[in-house]
């Protein structure tokens, strides 16, 4: 069986546009969403604590023996760009064929239920600690960015639809079926 340390943000103090909730409600409640597609495709898990910081789920996961590190976030644009950006980033581990991989193939699916398949990106990186840091290979996704109108109703309006895609992923990663669970 694959293992998995799934790590959703845990950023409550990074609020969606209209008050819509924040990053770590979100990216927890598409975790939950995602535990019984894991057990029924046979993925073993653990998850962060969503009162830890990153450090401390990093030397969790570490601590462990994962097959995968994912990390689950939703991104805000830089000030001047503001509810202008959209569309979800896979981040990767730059030295990591196996990170790279994995963000080729949630960025395929990723492809299939966002409203702009063409915005969907994998994006090398070095300086993300839930990159750079774990030891098990890794990919940070921002799901779409929380400060634009379009991408947090998208986020907020498709939690099981965007957990179940996740997953898929994780199945065609780890090279096992995907299971509708019961």
């Amino acid at each position: 069986m694959p293992s998995l340390f799934l790590s959703p943000s845990v950023q409550e103090y990074n609020p969606y546009i209209a008050g819509l909730g924040s990053e770590e409600y979100y990216m927890n409640l598409i975790a939950d969403a995602m535990e019984p597609y894991l057990y029924a495709s046979g993925i073993t898990f653990t998850r962060n604590n969503p009162d830890d910081t990153a450090a401390q789920a990093i030397a969790l996961s570490n601590a462990g023996n994962y097959d995968f590190h994912l990390a689950l976030h939703s991104n805000a644009a830089p000030e001047n760009l503001s509810g202008q950006l959209q569309g979800p980033d896979i981040y990767y581990y730059a030295p990591s064929a196996a990170g790279k991989r994995a963000a080729g193939i949630f960025q395929d699916n990723l492809k299939v239920i966002y409203p702009d398949p063409d915005i969907v990106r994998t994006i090398p990186n070095t300086t993300l600690g839930e990159l750079r840091l774990t030891r098990a290979p890794a990919n940070l996704i921002e799901l779409a960015y929380h400060d634009n109108l379009e991408d947090a109703l998208w986020i907020a309006n498709n939690v099981e639809i965007i957990a179940r895609n996740l997953v898929l992923s994780l199945t065609e990663y780890f090279g096992i079926p995907f299971v509708e669970p019961f």
